[in-house]
């Protein structure tokens, strides 16, 4: 169980768990041609140009792949966050109310640096349990560029499923796990500023406007907001974990981590660690700003039902034996 922000009552984890999976599938099917877009800059040696020679931007980048794969292209590997978003989300949620839950005071309260920690812990849950081998596959699906208008150009991982066998296959269980301590740390860093903002920002907001409960287009701002502190604080790490992830050198995980910065510093320069910043930006804020709108009104369903069951209003369906 946990605790709210008022202390007033206690949320169920399987609520959060519902809750976050719902708002995750929504955030993933409207922003993951972003993601799609953000991966192939911050994998690209060089930057992409158009026919005339001239540097393409964010949106630039984004009409080179439907021009030259079709629209569908902007959701490869959308199978595989759509397949692990559900258990990402229950466990981002569920821990981080639990974490909070733990590191409340005697009176229940929690204090800004708790929620920091807790968001700190859930983000390295996520990511060692769900996020790693997800984002993985994802990415090796991203980085094809077959077009998916023509059947008869047949990539070598065909979807996710496919794609996990395959890796699996060829390179190891382990290497579903390639780039997981960055992963982790990129996670924990995100959730740690994500959860800590918004979670103030939302304070704020109730007690200037004196209200309990924010209307829906607040959480989404909030969410917008708390959402971009995270790329903006950890995007070097980002870059390196992709473009491991990405590879299929083998070695140490030490050892890929030396390779790949040093070969992003030597060949591309310091701002080539900040590659993809811009849609990733684009992409993360705008789905953190879904996912807490989403989050919190489903959450506030469910609380609704759950006290018209508590008070005899709604009677659960008889279980057939």
């Amino acid at each position: 169980m946990s605790k709210n922000g008022n202390n007033k009552t206690k949320t169920p984890l399987l609520t959060h768990l519902v809750a976050g999976g719902a708002a995750g599938f929504m955030e993933a099917c409207t922003c993951h041609p972003l993601d799609t877009i953000k991966v192939r800059m911050q994998l690209a040696k060089n930057a992409a140009r158009s026919a005339s020679g001239k540097k393409l931007g964010f949106f630039g980048v984004g009409v080179k792949i439907v021009n030259n794969e079709s629209f569908w292209a902007l959701y490869k590997g959308l199978g595989a966050v759509v397949a692990g978003i559900v258990p990402k989300m229950a466990i981002r949620f569920s821990s981080f109310e639990l974490y909070k839950e733990w590191l409340a005071d005697a009176e229940g309260k929690v204090s800004t640096t708790s929620v920091f920690f807790a968001g700190l812990a859930a983000g390295t849950t996520e990511a060692v349990m769900v996020v790693s081998p997800m984002d993985l596959i994802k990415i090796r699906l991203q980085a094809q560029r077959h077009s998916m208008a023509d059947p008869m150009d047949v990539p070598k991982y065909r979807n996710a499923p496919h794609a996990a066998y395959t890796i699996v296959r060829e390179e190891g269980v382990r290497a579903l796990y390639k780039g997981v301590t960055l992963t982790a740390l990129r996670q924990a860093t995100n959730q740690a500023a994500n959860f800590t903002a918004y979670q103030e920002f939302k304070r704020m907001a109730q007690e200037y406007q004196g209200l309990s409960e924010l209307p829906s287009y607040q959480h989404l701002v909030l969410g917008g907001v708390s959402g971009a502190m995270g790329p903006l604080s950890n995007a070097p790490i980002d870059t390196i974990k992709t473009r491991i992830q990405k590879s299929s050198a083998s070695g140490s995980g030490w050892e890929r981590f030396k390779f790949v910065t040093t070969e992003i510093y030597t060949k591309e320069g310091v701002r080539a660690f900040y590659k993809g910043l811009t849609p990733r930006v684009l992409r993360v804020a705008p789905g953190q700003a879904v996912t807490f709108m989403v989050y919190e009104k489903v959450k506030s369903w469910l609380e609704v039902f759950q006290r018209k069951v508590e008070d005899g209003e709604i009677t659960p369906l008889p279980v057939k034996k």
